[in-house]
């Protein structure tokens, strides 16, 4: 089958976080690159079930049945040779919020908490707001790759509770190596720390390397983790708020479940069940066929900074659709303020992303490959601008 992701969609004035800059103090005339969702419209598989669903026209309360687990099983045996079992497995709105719910259930306020800057941002949020203390062992950057400090991890990991593990790693696309998880999570051992894999990319690696699932490596490992995973950043699906998250160990499950019913939420919503069910049952197909539209825009970004932006470097990705670009050669203090108002582009600042942010920013690359053009070219022409006016 043929799969048409060049199709422009206009997402204006459908309720979208992405496309509404006025909303968030941003000029009207921004190109918008930053949030993770994708431009592309789901897989006909799940418009369809959506379709279905929406002309049925009752839209009660629901629950997950056999036929679901068994969807969802046997996407992680087939992509990922991990077999997970029912009980193990809480639906959640989304990886964020189980982040926090899990935050919450395992550690008491005060309690350190070791997550890898840069990062995903919610994962600080997730310690400061539930007043954990905080611990980044910062990842060191190196020959244009980033690699983990395991000293300074390990002595990080030593005054923690919890290890939220970020894999593949947003924003710097990382996809670790057994040896490194293992590594990692021999550590944790070592040190009674448990383990929040959030792996909500793990549907996005590219050629020459493996996702690994950090609880599959080892009983050892399972006994102390709580995998996090969603269809949503796979099949453009986050508006329907609804993660899979996995907890093999009885005592981790039920804290996490006591904190979650806590938090007074009970049945997962029916849109989130039909859709990720027909996404893991029917979406394969269109999956490979975006990993090669996204690994093609990859290296459109490179051989464009190759030839025409020389001072930005993009850090190669080895999994997510997220474009992590050094620009620290630019020299620019104000490099957010320059994209925005001067490429007129709207990207995420890398300093958001925490200690080793500062002179990176974030591209989402999950779009038209015409509007990724114009991205490019915007970024030329307010990159040179702003350089050549000082």
């Amino acid at each position: 089958m043929v799969f048409d992701f060049d199709k422009k969609v206009n997402r204006y004035g459908t309720y979208s976080i992405k496309y509404d800059p006025a909303s968030w103090g941003k000029p009207d005339d921004v190109l918008p690159m930053w949030v993770a969702d994708m431009d592309f419209p789901a897989p006909e598989c799940v418009v369809d079930a959506l379709t279905k669903l929406a002309r049925h026209g009752v839209f009660g309360y629901s629950e997950p049945d056999a036929a679901y687990f068994e969807t969802v099983q046997n996407w992680f045996s087939r992509r990922f040779n991990w077999s997970v079992e029912r009980e193990w497995l809480t639906i959640t709105p989304g990886v964020v919020n189980a982040l926090y719910i899990a935050v919450r259930a395992l550690t008491q306020e005060g309690d350190g908490v070791v997550i890898q800057q840069p990062v995903y941002y919610p994962f600080e949020g997730a310690v400061r707001h539930t007043g954990r203390k905080l611990l980044v062992n910062q990842l060191v950057f190196e020959d244009g790759k980033y690699i983990i400090d395991f000293d300074d991890f390990e002595q990080k990991i030593s005054q923690a509770k919890l290890f939220i593990l970020c894999s593949p790693h947003n924003p710097v696309g990382r996809v670790w190596t057994v040896d490194e998880l293992t590594r990692m999570g021999e550590i944790c051992l070592k040190h009674n720390v448990t383990v929040i894999a959030d792996e909500i990319w793990q549907d996005f690696i590219y050629t020459g390397h493996r996702h690994s699932v950090f609880s599959a490596l080892s009983p050892k490992f399972s006994d102390i983790t709580i995998t996090a995973t969603a269809p949503s950043k796979t099949f453009n699906l986050a508006g329907l708020q609804h993660a899979n998250i996995f907890i093999p160990n009885k005592e981790l499950r039920r804290k996490f479940k006591q904190e979650y019913r806590a938090s007074g939420m009970s049945q997962p919503g029916l849109a989130g069940l039909v859709t990720c069910k027909a996404a893991y049952d029917h979406g394969d197909e269109w999956l490979d066929a975006l990993l090669i539209y996204l690994a093609d825009n990859m290296r459109l970004i490179n051989s464009f900074l190759h030839e025409r932006l020389e001072k930005i470097k993009l850090i190669e990705p080895q999994g997510t659709y997220l474009a992590w670009l050094d620009c620290s050669a630019l020299g620019l203090s104000d490099l957010d303020d320059v994209i925005l108002n001067k490429a007129k582009l709207w990207f995420n600042d890398g300093e958001r992303f925490g200690v080793g942010g500062k002179g990176f920013t974030r591209i989402n690359a999950a779009c038209q490959r015409d509007v990724l053009k114009e991205a490019l070219i915007r970024l030329e022409s307010g990159v040179g601008f702003a350089v050549g006016a000082r």
